[in-house]
Order: structure tokens, then sequence, then C-alpha cells
């Protein structure tokens, strides 16, 4: 990997998500490029962008976006996610519980990394690491989850360095989504 590129970074609540919408998409698109060629609809932008907009309904508090720009003030990445409450649909679709009180919520225990991007031009720079630990730096739940692709080499390779272990396997309600491995990383702050 060569030395992270020089970024800032932006936090967006919900609101401020969805007044972006467009930076949103293009970093998507140029993200996703080879999967949304791919032709599967799970991976289309307008799937994408319909999954987006219910993440940022007012009825997901906690939301958080973080936007990396450049110098010259490009966005080149972003990645999201919200606290889950006890009314979260997240664990829907658990093949297994790894343990009793696994899916167990109360807004305090689990955030969920939902999304973690970069743009193609911009990756193996270390900018997708600096966005997850932007995003997590702080947080007062006990631990992150998140979703991974078994077949996303590059991904599920760059999780387990960060500290990601894989616990489950789930398959979100959303139409046509796949089958994921579901990652659990212990929180900083939990562990004080």
């Amino acid at each position: 990997m060569s030395e992270i590129t020089p970024v800032t970074f932006r936090h967006y609540d919900a609101a401020g998500a969805r007044s972006i919408r467009e930076v949103v998409m293009a970093i998507q698109k140029d993200a996703y490029a080879d999967a949304i060629a791919s032709g599967d609809p799970f991976d289309s932008t307008d799937a994408f962008m319909t999954r987006f907009e219910a993440y940022t309904q007012p009825t997901n508090p906690g939301f958080e976006l973080v936007v990396a720009y450049t110098s010259e003030d490009e966005p080149i990445g972003q990645t999201w996610g919200w606290p889950l409450g006890p009314e979260a649909r997240w664990w829907t679709g658990l093949q297994m519980e790894p343990e009793p009180e696994f899916t167990r919520e109360d807004g305090t225990r689990t955030f969920a990394l939902s999304e973690i991007m970069v743009c193609k031009a911009r990756t193996g720079h270390g900018i997708a690491h600096a966005l997850h630990d932007e995003l997590l730096k702080g947080r007062r739940e006990k631990r992150a989850t998140l979703l991974a692709e078994p077949g996303n080499v590059t991904a599920y390779r760059a999780y387990t360095a960060w500290g990601w272990k894989h616990v489950a396997q789930l398959r979100p309600g959303w139409p046509n989504a796949p089958l994921f491995d579901v990652l659990i990383f212990p929180l900083p702050l939990a562990a004080r």
C-alpha cells in the first residue's frame, strides 16, 4: 500500500447526507463501477440509492456519513452507519445466532457500519482505513458490525487486518440481496 493521501473529512447526519445525495451517488458509481457493470440488480445505483434513502430516514436516529475530500475539495470516498436500536431490522436474515442474545439491541450495544467505499483511482492509499477509523472513533457502542461479501477478497483482507472477526452469515431483506458474512469489531471506548 502506498502512503496515505492527505484528506479532510466532513461529517453529516441523515438530513445532511440527503442534502449531498448527488455526491453520495457519484462516489458509489465510481467506487462500484465493476459491480454495477456486472448487471447484478442488488449492485445497481438505483438499488443502492433506494437503500441510502431508507437509511437516512428521520426514523433512523444516529445516522452518520463521513465523506473524504482531497485538498482540491474533490469527494473521493465515503462511509456511513448508525447505532442499532431495539426495533432495528439489521439482524433480519441472520442464518444462526452465534451466541444467545447476540441480536439484542438497545441503541448503545452495536454500531452498524453499512458502507465504506473509495473512488477507484484513489484506492490503495489508506483512504478506506482512514474513513473507517474516522467513523468509528469516539463511538460509545460496545461493538460494531458490518456485512462483507465472502468473495470480495480485497475488502475482506482489509477488514480482518483492521481487527474485524467473522461470526455468522446473513441475507438482508433487500431485493436480490446476496448472502453476506457478518463481521464484528470491538469498539475501543467500550474496552475501557
